[in-house]
């Protein structure tokens, strides 16, 4: 498939995801990176965005829980590029019945070719790029062009 751009702009859309047994830990790495977050947009699945947002106060838009269509929710968000970034601390060591949905959230940022963080080290590499604070140009596969090909 062709390729075409999509710019970034400087406020970001990030969506903040979080299996089970790493929410507490993605609650740790938000109020560390709080200062950094602010100003930005943050989207999240159901249980975690209501977890941050209680506990950061933070304005976060939480969509349904991941196992109830929310991955979903954000896969539809990135592939029409209304999301920036993806964190998304998963569990690689515990299978979870939503397996399929991860898999595909994860498959669709790379499609898009968005910024993907799964762990507090990359999240941490991301957050502290000075592309956070910027306009950044990106490319994407062209879709219209694709479009207009098979017609």
């Amino acid at each position: 498939m062709e390729k075409t751009t999509r710019t970034m702009p400087a406020h970001k859309h990030i969506a903040l995801v979080a299996h089970d047994n790493y929410k507490p830990e993605l609650l740790r790495w938000v109020q560390e990176q709080k200062e950094k977050l602010q100003g930005h947009f943050l989207y999240a699945t159901g249980t975690t965005g209501h977890m941050l947002s209680k506990e950061t106060g933070l304005a976060i838009k939480s969509f349904i829980s991941g196992p109830m269509g929310g991955d979903q929710q954000l896969g539809a968000l990135i592939s029409e590029g209304k999301i920036d970034m993806l964190i998304f601390f998963w569990d690689p060591l515990n299978a979870v019945p939503h397996d399929p949905d991860v898999k595909a959230l994860l498959r669709i940022a790379s499609v898009w070719n968005i910024p993907v963080a799964t762990n507090r080290a990359s999240a941490n590499f991301m957050v502290s790029s000075n592309l956070l604070k910027s306009e950044v140009v990106i490319e994407i596969p062209d879709y219209e062009k694709y479009l207009a090909d098979r017609t």
